[in-house]
């Protein structure tokens, strides 16, 4: 007598050895699983939020509600970006469509010293109102050290650096990754290095913990502190510390550094070999986007804040100290002709310095200091990094690629279109139109790589248990678009896009889904803590 009997159709099939139905079937596609091994054609299979099945699934007997034909696509894991500005907390930013059409699931923020301490409350807002990808936070240097010490040009008293461990740790066990610092940037320019080996202690405290830099000098910073000299305090500050280091947007700026990559390269390299994990990100623009008193202000005339910078202004003697090293500094970069606003100001928006200057009858730096007096302004760089750097830092195994970039919105016409193109471009430029480059190759560096730095154990394959945040592109008709003229135009080519196992996009079009979940160090999805 049979002890059980299969009466429905769902225990039949449980019965005949069946497995149960998947939401989804990708069927077809070649796939590459985030390792860097080469294409295989596989299905792969979706059920809630979970991968539950890669390979032939017909052999298999797998099933789903819902199949799509993807032969002659390519399937990969969602791609992570490793250093961005996306604007999360945006109506026009929170769907995160400019990031999605690239393909990308996964964002970094808290980027370049500017992460607040606060993390849970960031990470709340986001699980509270959605987000279109998935997207994690780093405590920024100088975000702990202008709230302790605000634009102060001096080393932290005993209790002011207790004070910014303090707020180190309280993003620490609220999630964060590790520190992050701008050291390029104010109030962290001010800072030694031993300032930033204290606090990055505090983030050593916790497992898998990263120091995430801009350093002080890519080879632009004025007064210049070295390129390679920044590139090995970087190494330092995470070596005497105990945590990881990834050197954000890692390239050489300057004409004066086209072609020297590789020395900054080969102090990383060092590095790996002596046991440090040190790795990098990179987009594959050769302009820069920052801020103009960033550029053009040196540092000593900001100590104590813009209004303070503004009294120097007014002073006859100090104004043209000011304006020499302005010129200077604009030499570095090339001239104010390089110098193209990316400002939500229309009388600025996609002109150069130089232009504006000469409209107003007056010379570069009076210009700059004209505009700084109602407020910094976004300003890109334009053609500071080298195509040959760019390419050779492209081919170490530990480059992984970010945007840098934030979807500004339609306030700002003209901004820089990484934020719009930067992995499809990798991909069309290096792999597609070049063959610089593999395909396994570079979406492991979007992918598995970055998983694995991150240290997340469900997210970067496509590997059964694994959240289901995948990609299907075209390469056929794979496309960056966006260009500096006109860069409010999405990436071609990104057919599909589940994030967490839900369609962002379905046959090229948005579906407008808030999918993305806020992540706390480890990979987890933020639980409200």
């Amino acid at each position: 007598m049979l002890v059980v009997i299969c009466a429905s159709l769902v225990t039949l099939a449980a019965c005949a050895g069946h497995n149960p139905p998947a939401d989804l079937l990708l069927a077809g596609g070649s796939t590459l699983d985030g390792t860097g091994e080469e294409a295989a054609t596989a299905d792969v299979a979706v059920a809630g939020d979970r991968i539950v099945f890669v390979g032939d699934a017909a052999a298999a007997e797998v099933e789903a509600s819902d199949t799509l034909d993807v032969t002659g696509l390519v399937v990969t894991p969602g791609f992570i970006d490793m250093h961005s500005h996306a604007e999360l907390e945006t109506a026009h930013g929170r769907d995160a469509r400019a990031f999605l059409y690239q393909g990308i699931t996964s964002v970094a923020l808290g980027v370049d010293g500017g992460g607040s301490a606060e993390v849970a409350a960031r990470l709340s807002g986001w699980e509270e109102d959605g987000i279109g990808v998935n997207a994690f936070l780093f405590v920024g240097h100088n975000s702990v050290r202008a709230w302790v010490m605000g634009m102060e040009d001096r080393a932290p008293d005993a209790g002011e650096l207790d004070e910014m461990r303090a707020l180190v740790r309280q993003g620490m066990d609220e999630g964060a990754y590790g520190l992050s610092s701008g050291l390029f940037y104010l109030p962290g320019n001010y800072a030694e290095t031993e300032e930033v080996i204290a606090l990055n202690r505090v983030a050593a405290e916790y497992p898998g913990a990263i120091y995430d830099t801009h350093d002080r000098d890519l080879g632009a910073a004025y007064p210049p502190f070295g390129y390679l000299k920044s590139t090995a305090e970087g190494i330092r500050i995470g070596e005497e510390a105990g945590t990881k280091v990834i050197f954000s947007h890692f390239n050489a700026q300057g004409a004066h550094n086209y072609g020297r990559a590789d020395e900054g390269a080969a102090l990383i390299e060092a590095a790996r070999a002596r046991g440090v994990e040190v790795a990098g990100a990179h987009h594959s623009y050769t302009a820069t986007q920052s801020n103009l008193r960033s550029y053009t202000i040196p540092g000593w005339a900001v100590e104590g804040g813009d209004t303070a910078m503004v009294r120097r202004f007014d002073h006859p003697d100090t104004v043209e100290i000011i304006d020499r090293q302005t010129r200077e500094m604009l030499a570095i970069r090339g001239g104010a002709d390089k110098l193209l606003f990316a400002d939500r100001r229309p009388e600025l928006n996609g002109r150069t310095l130089a232009e504006v200057a000469d409209e107003w009858g007056m010379e570069a730096p009076a210009a700059a200091r004209r505009i700084l007096r109602d407020g910094n302004a976004a300003v890109m760089n334009l053609g500071l990094y080298d195509g040959e750097n760019l390419r050779y830092l492209a081919g170490r195994d530990w480059m992984m690629t970010c945007t840098d970039g934030r979807d500004p919105g339609p306030s700002r016409p003209v901004t820089h279109p990484r934020a719009f193109g930067s992995f499809t471009k990798k991909i069309r430029d290096l792999v597609l139109d070049e063959g610089l480059l593999t395909l396994p190759y570079t979406v492991r560096s979007m992918t598995g790589l970055a998983a694995d730095f991150l240290g997340w154990p469900e997210r970067g394959y496509l590997r059964k248990g694994y959240l289901a945040d995948i990609t299907v592109v075209d390469l056929e008709t794979l496309d960056d678009v966006a260009t500096y003229e006109n860069p409010h135009q999405y990436s071609r080519g990104t057919v599909h896009v589940l994030v967490n196992g839900v369609f962002a996009i379905r046959d090229g079009e948005a579906t407008m889904a808030l999918a993305g979940r806020p992540l706390v160090r480890g990979g987890a999805t933020f639980d409200g803590r």
